[in-house]
């Protein structure tokens, strides 16, 4: 097959693996050769002055021994299919990175007779490109089910990420979609295989571990998912989970779910992740419904203020760094200007706050300045919506509600 058409295929069913919007800015492999690291990432990332950081992002197959309900890639998806051979792939990538049309390489597979051989395969795509052509930018490796350690520590040495898609938060939920994958051997063992790996050695995979989890797809609600993510952020490390809202590529009768999922219940989980990861925010603090799912009327930082009016208003002038972070419209950025404004002098004015970036329409009715209350004296008739019958909150008024407008 043509060179372009295995390039269009091969790319084009990657598009589903989301990459990581960020990587290291460091590299283990000298300053000899070319390629290098920027600081703010490679996958469609900006720099701090406007460059777009661009990811060659391919399959090395799209093959697969596995029928993932779910994937495009399927076994049983009857799709043109085709692979790339090692040096054929590590030419390519060289010529688009003499090009400057990608800084960076993203590299996964399906699953060509086993995973052993096929990581095998893309390893050596890597091995090309590091020893023979000199390569010292960023390569993210994706790591198939079911690898052996050996090879995940070869890997290691020559990507500075790794990761391995879950796909789903539960055992049984896997089993619903993925068959032929079990859950703790070919997913959780490589993920604590490269979780000992980093521990005992910097300098492997010094851009850490990832994942991925299809939202949706198997009838799993928030809950099980945001357990399952806490989970893996204190026992396994991870520098970032990726939520991706299930689309129906496939015509598989027998999946739970038939149609896409709704891309603003991706946003919540995305940002119910970032109060998990740097926030502060306990799991169990999370604001989940009666359904286990995060409101999608609200997002849940404000959810969770809402469900908490006894700890608010907070005294700009007075509350520590990491209770600011819990006002909505406050981020981390504010949140630390505050923090050094307060050292000269007192914060007087919502104007102020403006002016070092506070979302004042979010924050006013939880905060005071100077002992002031800028927000609504007594309730308005905008009520917001609380789900029905299962409310996130059952047992309070509509009216509480209205001021977070």
């Amino acid at each position: 097959m043509e060179i372009l058409n295995k390039l269009k295929i091969l790319t084009d069913a990657a598009k589903y693996d989301v990459c990581a919007s960020s990587a290291c800015s460091q590299s283990n492999w000298g300053s000899k050769g070319f390629g290098n690291m920027s600081r703010m990432g490679v996958c469609h990332s900006f720099t701090p002055d406007g460059r777009c950081i661009s990811l060659f992002k391919v399959l090395l197959t799209n093959q697969c021994i596995n029928d993932c309900l779910y994937c495009i890639n399927r076994k049983s998806n009857d799709r043109l299919k085709t692979c790339f051979g090692e040096r054929e792939l590590a030419d390519l990538f060289i010529q688009f990175y003499k090009r400057n049309y990608v800084e960076g390489l993203f590299l996964t597979s399906g699953i060509y007779k086993n995973s052993e051989e096929t990581m095998e395969r893309m390893i050596k795509v890597i091995e090309i490109l590091r020893f023979e052509y000199q390569f010292r930018g960023y390569i993210h490796l994706k790591v198939l089910p079911g690898v052996s350690p050996g090879l995940i520590n070869k890997g290691a040495v020559l990507a500075n990420r790794m990761s391995i898609n879950l796909e789903c938060p539960t055992t049984n939920k896997l089993e619903l979609i993925c068959p032929e994958k079990d859950f703790k051997h070919d997913l959780i063992a490589p993920m604590l295989s490269m979780k000992k790996i980093i521990k005992n050695d910097k300098t492997k995979i010094p851009a850490g571990q990832t994942t991925q989890m299809i939202i949706g797809a198997s009838g799993e609600n928030d809950r099980e998912i945001i357990t399952t993510s806490a989970w893996l952020y204190q026992k396994v490390n991870l520098c970032r989970i990726y939520y991706s809202a299930f689309i129906p590529v496939n015509q598989a009768s027998n999946l739970p779910v038939k149609e896409p999922v709704s891309l603003k219940r991706e946003s919540r989980l995305y940002q119910a992740d970032w109060l998990m990861r740097r926030y502060g925010f306990a799991f169990q603090e999370l604001p989940f419904d009666q359904t286990g799912n995060l409101p999608l009327d609200f997002d849940p930082k404000m959810a969770w203020a809402i469900l908490n009016l006894d700890k608010f208003p907070i005294e700009i002038n007075k509350a520590s760094y990491r209770a600011l972070l819990r006002i909505p419209g406050i981020g981390e950025i504010s949140a630390r200007r505050i923090i050094k404004l307060r050292k000269d002098f007192h914060i007087t004015s919502l104007e102020e706050l403006k002016n070092i970036g506070v979302v004042l329409k979010r924050a006013v009715n939880f905060i005071l300045i100077k002992g002031k209350y800028f927000g609504q004296a007594s309730f308005n008739n905008k009520i917001l919506p609380i789900l029905g019958e299962n409310s996130l909150l059952p047992n309070q008024n509509q009216e509480q509600l209205a001021f977070a407008l």
